[in-house]
């Protein structure tokens, strides 16, 4: 069970984040990308690592993503993950459903007056 700072992530977003986080520069390995989706969020969402690595894999074989091998600063071998030009342009499409929905949700919580 999460502590009370984390919240679930919201179904259909991981991918989004995950895509975000990637290319936001450098390549980053599976855990700096779950660290970083923690820290940006101010410690409200927490990936956890069976939900991870099966998203990273099937946003390698979408495309979206490419992937190599290397070495960690505490010399451990980790995959370090790209953004592709596909991955790119799937993280647009997927910020603009996540806005039109979540416009939707707003108005449905602030109706107007």
């Amino acid at each position: 069970m999460p502590s009370p700072t984390h919240a679930p992530i919201p179904p259909g977003t991981l991918d989004m984040l995950v895509l975000k986080t990637v290319a936001a520069g450098r390549e980053l390995h599976g855990f700096q990308i779950a660290e970083a989706i923690e820290r940006e969020s101010r410690e409200v969402l927490q990936v956890e690592e069976g939900s991870l690595y099966p998203a990273l894999q099937r946003m390698l074989i979408k495309g979206w993503l490419t992937a190599e091998w290397g070495r960690t600063s505490e010399n451990r071998r980790a995959r370090y993950y790209k953004l592709t030009p596909a991955g790119r342009k799937q993280l647009a499409a997927e910020i603009d459903a996540y806005r039109v929905v979540s416009d939707a949700i707003a108005r449905i919580l602030n109706p107007a007056t």
